[in-house]
This record gives C-alpha cells, structure tokens and sequence, in this order.
C-alpha cells in the first residue's frame, strides 16, 4: 500500500471515474481518488504539509461520531476486526485529539485464489481539536464489540458573577 501526496491529486475531483471519494490510493487498484477536503483538515483545521497524506492510509475514512453532552465530549468509532492493542488514543499539544492503528493485511498462501478484496487493510489516523473547556488530563477511552469511545469530561461551566449595584439618588 502506498499513499500518494495530497497535492498530486487535487484534479481526481474532475475525473470521471471517481464515484467515491477516498484518502489512499492503491497501487493494486485503479482507484485513485482522493478526499482533499478531509485529508487537508482535522475537524475543521488545517493540516500542515508534514501532516498530510502521508500519515493516512487505506482505511483512514474510518467513521468517528462525535458528540457534546452536558457533561463531556464522546467520540465513537467503528472498528471491527481491531483489538485494542492496536489502538492509540492520545492528546496532543493544542488539545489535539488522535485516533491511530493499524488492521493487519492478510496473509496470502501460494495455492489461494482471491475473487474480492473489499476489507480495508493499513493504517488510520484521525485528529480532532479539542474545545476550550475539554479537561485533557482526563480523558478515558474504551473499546467493546469493535466500538471504541474516547469520552472527554467538560469543564464545569461557570456562571458569571452577578453583583447588585444600588442606584442611588
């Protein structure tokens, strides 16, 4: 598996045989799409060009709902097929939440004939910056039934002061 730089790929929006949008591009296939929308941002932040198509891979569209509840930030992926060893969950400097791992490619015997491959293989990386009020330093994750939750408690929001001011006269 190789991945290809972002900017080489730019004009796979104008082509035909792109019905899908995708963020590696095999060399076995002919597929060669590229998402320049999300492997260009995090969440809405730009990627520097260090961080770009080269620290994402075959499946990188892996899935990650994330949601803000009164009490923290949940996020859940879909990742069947991946023990949590393979997993790393981590906060980086500027409350950058990242994703990673790795599914295995299997292995192919001599005598094997191979009529479909569709399950994605490589590496994932997904980054999410986190708000203001997200308390990084406790930050737990979780995975059961290939459903990983990271949950990031909230700070809890203060009220502002009020103060009575008497109005003289």
């Amino acid at each position: 598996m190789e991945v290809y730089e972002i900017h080489k790929y730019k004009q796979a929006f104008t082509e035909k045989s792109c019905s899908f949008l995708s963020i590696a591009i095999s060399k076995t296939k002919q597929e060669k799409c590229l998402s320049f929308q999300e492997a260009s941002s995090v969440a809405g932040e730009p990627m520097s060009s260090t961080e770009s198509a080269n620290e994402t891979s075959a499946f990188a569209k892996t899935r990650i709902d994330w949601k803000e509840t009164p009490e923290a930030h949940v996020f859940k992926a879909d990742l069947p097929g991946i023990k949590k060893e393979e997993v790393k969950v981590e906060v980086k400097e500027g409350r950058v939440l990242q994703i990673s791992g790795e599914r295995s490619k299997e292995k192919e015997e001599k005598n094997e004939k191979w009529h479909r491959v569709e399950r994605s293989s490589g590496k994932f990386l997904r980054r999410f910056r986190l708000p203001e009020n997200a308390k990084v330093d406790e930050v737990k994750a979780s995975m059961e039934n290939g459903v990983l939750t990271v949950t990031v408690p909230k700070e809890d929001v203060k009220k502002p002061d009020v103060k009575a001011i008497e109005i003289s006269g």
